[in-house]
């Protein structure tokens, strides 16, 4: 009831497109009422042999044909009016559930897989949308013809037409009971679904990395599994549903078989005429046949809403923490950063960060090393404000960064990251980000001190040269050297590299090495790098180990105090 009422609700919003349907509805349903009583009316024309009134026939049957056509006209507009309703609403939640994607915090992403939130607002929103058609197309005028047909079998006939009241509610406890049933059913498929569009999702992106290891197998058991589960659920859900057409089809048939034998014992008695029994069997057929379809209905929203209740924990799911209001204005940022007792952990349960303390002053370049995961990516998703510590505080020009707007506090920020991203647009739109004010010759001076001109100027149509989603056929180094091209066009007040040259060959990069030196020049500038050869100039090294800073100074007093970051350095070169 609960996704219901929130269906309901954005029904809601198209109010004049429901009045319609339901008049639509209406009047479809008094029209077909009303053609048994025509039909009943010419078999009451048949008195005999030679007894025929066919003038009678004849104007009956031509008001019949008129009904039979207006009442498909106003079916057709029905179906068109309930296809703009459904559409709209799924429209609607389908914005909803984008939006709210916009504004989730990075636990979320993290802790989600790519394909489950693909499932929810592609895969769950196209069957929320299918049960909310059927259920606009078939309940509102299977509601109106069950009442309709009801009223007019009590005008007609009391004593037939409360048999057939009484024998109704069994049509309705058996489609309780499945739809209850079903509805669980429908949720584990649209779960199993969501974990296999998740599992070929996530192969499908990585797929040089499963041949390379030669996972095929391993992941084709793994699917084979989800696979079976899905089809188990699927089996049970769509016997369960099934159940309800037929279940209803003989509760009405005892009805139908009722109707007639009291029927013709009242014809007999002389109270009904043969052609008001034809009227009572065919309301008795137009009666029971609504349950069918409503049965049905009732079973395609149980998995209509299955699916709608996953999509409303999407949009239900709460934000990140929205900027402060009034927040702090940078009026101009030198790149003094200072973080001071910082605590913080992806998982409460395990401590990742505990009190740590930096300070990083206008121009100096920070570096950050330390082994697989100590928590040097971290501090950049702090300094960032991906995620806001637990404890603690980081300050720019000392001002508290949850103090700042995001997009103030990012624009600061000029960042190349081991990761990289790249859209399907041209070389200079994937440069440029879609931002305006860079002139081609600015463009081309940033990509020539990237040392990514050269290879920009052998393709196809150079930088018009349209690549795919993730840079298509470009190399990994290729790739890296745009995202870097993007920070050389733009240079921010500050600088985070990570891992920023890990995919280009060593020639190349002692060359950009070179340009990032010069660009680096009276701008603070966090490093991470693996490779302890990049980070030799640095101003100040920062080793880190389990969260904790265990080190601090430059390169050649820490090789001379023989620590943890001698014995990395002579990993590397001994």
């Amino acid at each position: 009831m609960h996704e219901l009422k929130r269906v309901l609700r954005y029904v809601a919003a198209y109010k004049i497109l429901i009045f319609a349907s339901i008049t639509l509805a209406v009047v479809s349903a008094v029209l077909m009422l009303y053609a048994p009583i025509l039909a009943g009316n010419v078999v009451d024309c048949i008195i005999g042999p030679a007894n025929v009134d066919f003038e009678k026939i004849g104007e009956l049957l031509i008001k019949l044909l008129i009904v039979i056509i207006v009442t498909a006209a106003c079916q057709w507009f029905m179906y068109g009016v309930n296809n703009r309703i459904t559409f709209r609403v799924v429209r609607d939640v389908r914005n909803d559930a984008f939006e709210k994607l916009q504004t989730l915090p990075f636990e979320y992403h993290d802790g989600h897989p790519q394909g489950e939130v693909v499932s929810k607002v592609i895969a769950d929103v196209d069957q929320f949308a299918d049960g909310l058609l059927m259920g606009f197309t078939q309940l509102f005028t299977g509601i109106v013809t069950i009442l309709g047909t009801l009223a007019f079998m009590f005008y007609l006939n009391w004593q037939i037409a409360l048999v057939v009241f009484v024998l109704t509610p069994l049509s309705l406890l058996i489609a309780r009971f499945i739809a209850n049933k079903s509805y669980t059913l429908f949720r584990e498929q649209s779960i199993a679904r969501a974990d296999q569009t998740a599992l070929i999702d996530e192969m499908v992106g990585n797929l040089k990395v499963v041949k390379a290891f030669g996972h095929e197998d391993e992941n084709q058991v793994v699917f084979d599994e989800i696979n079976d589960k899905l089809r188990d659920t699927g089996l049970k859900a769509t016997f369960f549903s099934s159940l309800t057409n037929p279940g209803t089809r003989f509760v009405n048939n005892i009805v139908y078989a009722c109707v007639a034998l009291t029927g013709a014992f009242v014809c007999l008695s002389g109270k009904m005429s043969v052609g008001e029994l034809t009227i009572f069997l065919s309301y008795a057929t137009q009666y029971t046949k609504p349950f069918n379809e409503i049965s049905g209905v009732v079973t395609e929203l149980q998995n209509a809403l299955a699916c709608a209740k996953r999509v409303f924990e999407l949009i239900d799911e709460k934000p990140q923490i929205p900027d402060k209001e009034p927040s702090l204005k940078l009026d101009q940022v030198d790149g003094n950063v200072k973080l001071e007792n910082v605590s913080f952990s992806y998982d409460k349960e395990r401590k990742l960060i505990e009190n740590l303390n930096l300070e990083a002053k206008k121009g100096q370049r920070v570096a950050i090393v330390g082994p697989t995961g100590s928590g040097k990516t971290t501090i950049i998703n702090l300094l960032m404000r991906f995620y806001d510590v637990d404890s603690g505080s980081i300050k720019l020009e000392d001002k508290d960064i949850r103090d700042l707007k995001r997009e103030e506090l990012r624009g600061s920020y000029g960042m190349v990251l081991q990761e990289t991203w790249l859209r399907n647009a041209t070389i200079r739109d994937n440069i440029t980000m879609g931002r305006e004010g860079f002139t081609d010759e600015m463009v081309i001076e940033a990509a020539e001190k990237s040392h990514a001109h050269s290879f920009i100027k052998r393709l196809p149509q150079g930088y018009d040269t349209v690549i795919g989603e993730d840079g298509g056929t470009l190399s990994q180094g290729q790739k890296q050297l745009l995202c870097i091209t993007r920070i050389m066009l733009s240079v921010p007040p500050m600088l985070i590299l990570d891992e920023a040259t890990s995919s280009i060959d060593t020639r190349t990069e002692m060359r950009i090495q070179r340009a990032f030196k010069k660009m680096m020049e009276n701008r603070t500038s966090f490093i991470v790098a693996h490779r302890l050869s990049t980070i030799k100039e640095a101003d100040n090294i920062l080793v880190m180990n389990e969260g904790r800073i265990i080190e601090q100074g430059n390169h050649e007093s820490l090789l001379a105090a023989d620590g943890f970051y001698a014995k990395l350095y002579r990993s590397q070169f001994e």
